[in-house]
């Protein structure tokens, strides 16, 4: 049942990052849709995974799917590192440094706001059940 939930969750995430990449131009070749994704992964995997540690309630097989499956196929580190490499391949350095400052920080700090987020939500809904 594990791999049936990753699996599923995978499809939709992948679907869903081969959408998004199509429609977000690279300007001047910077890969401007991989860093939209990943960001965007990464806040929404920090929210996710600190929501559901304050809610017992969510199926084991829900994490799965959304957490592993759904994001870990949506976001994508491969690329990134590859996209990387061809903007130094291009010499396109500051283009290529900008790209992994840009991610990582980004991916950091968007991942603080996701916890931040899901345990503020959490501290709401948990003032509205004891009301």
């Amino acid at each position: 049942m594990n791999v049936l939930a990753v699996g599923v969750g995978g499809f939709f995430g992948a679907l869903l990052r081969y959408l998004i990449g199509k429609e977000i131009p690279a300007p001047s070749g910077f890969p401007l849709g991989t860093l939209v994704i990943n960001l965007l992964g990464g806040l929404f995997l920090s929210w996710f995974f600190t929501i559901t540690v304050k809610r017992t309630n969510i199926s084991p097989n829900l994490k799965l799917t959304i957490g592993t499956g759904f994001t870990g196929a949506f976001t994508t580190f491969s690329t990134f590192s590859v996209e990387t490499l061809n903007l130094i391949k291009n010499d396109q350095i500051i283009l290529a440094c900008l790209y992994v400052v840009l991610s990582i920080l980004g991916g950091i700090i968007l991942a603080l706001i996701g916890a931040k987020l899901a345990e503020y939500q959490s501290e709401n809904h948990r003032r509205g059940v004891e009301k």
